[in-house]
């Protein structure tokens, strides 16, 4: 789809994109073209997409043998969308609100990979949601705006490194990222974008019954920056048990968050569940 179909396709139907609700949608052919070859679609794979649009990715994904379910909130291109690949049984389209959908849908998604422009708005939540899941998808191939997906990727100690690198990582691994500039949206974002792969990790951090332990940890670990974790974590776990965790996990009491990884931050985690777990028993 070529920036001046977009165009007519959206006055023709009287469309106004809405930017609260990130509406940027990616025309450029090689872009479309790149993503899905680094999410190397295979005959039959099922994707999940996220704010389609008017559906050049999500043609795109079916050109390549793709099964795609495409999240809309906008009602008038989820119409558009109906009607354009009326018949196709390779794509299913859902109205709804993309993080609320995924957090009330009970699915395993292990073996499906998520392919998505993102609308900027949501697009930190959604990643969260699905990498911490229960049964995560194999791959998610993203474009995000280009300082998310920096801080997606980023390492322990960076300057970018944070709570949403963390989450992310304690169960994927980001591979790739490459520059997507403005141009090849409509409308341009103000921002350069970037497209991410993240791959499942063989083995996770910690984990699925210890996400939630593990977030909040996480979260309050990162509550203050520059301060040091024992600190912190002291509010909610005991000295001796804080003791026992970090030294299992080989971690200096002075340290920060930001300088710890994922996996780390895993081995805290499950050694302090065991802690508790064993001081709850009679």
């Amino acid at each position: 789809m070529t920036l001046t179909e977009m165009r007519t396709i959206l006055s023709a139907r009287g469309i106004l994109l809405t930017k609260s609700l990130g509406q940027n949608f990616l025309h450029d052919a090689n872009q479309l073209q790149k993503i899905v070859s680094l999410a190397c679609i295979q005959t039959g794979e099922k994707v999940l997409e996220i704010g389609p649009g008017l559906g050049p990715l999500t043609r795109t994904l079916m050109d390549r043998g793709a099964k795609v379910l495409a999240i809309e909130l906008d009602q008038r291109l989820v119409e558009y969308l109906n009607v354009t690949f009326a018949g196709n049984p390779n794509l299913q389209v859902v109205h709804s609100d993309a993080v609320t959908w995924i957090r009330e849908e009970n699915r395993n998604w292990s073996d499906w990979k998520l392919v998505a422009n993102l609308p900027y708005s949501v697009a930190s939540p959604i990643l969260v949601d699905l990498a911490l899941h229960v049964t995560p998808p194999k791959l998610m191939v993203t474009t995000l705006q280009l300082e998310v997906a920096k801080r997606v990727a980023a390492r322990a100690d960076d300057e970018d490194y944070g709570l949403l690198s963390v989450l992310v990582q304690a169960v994927f691994e980001a591979t790739e990222l490459i520059k997507i500039p403005p141009g090849c949206f409509f409308p341009e974002p103000e921002v350069d974008s970037g497209c991410i792969v993240l791959r499942r990790r063989s083995t996770a951090a910690v984990e699925p019954s210890l996400i939630p332990v593990f977030k909040k940890i996480a979260k309050q670990a990162f509550s203050q920056r520059r301060k040091m974790m024992f600190k912190l974590l002291r509010q909610q776990w005991p000295d001796e048990h804080l003791e026992e965790g970090f030294r299992t996990a080989g971690i200096s009491r002075t340290a920060r968050a930001e300088t710890l990884t994922a996996q780390q931050l895993g081995i805290l985690t499950t050694r302090l569940h065991e802690l508790k777990t064993a001081r709850s028993i009679p």
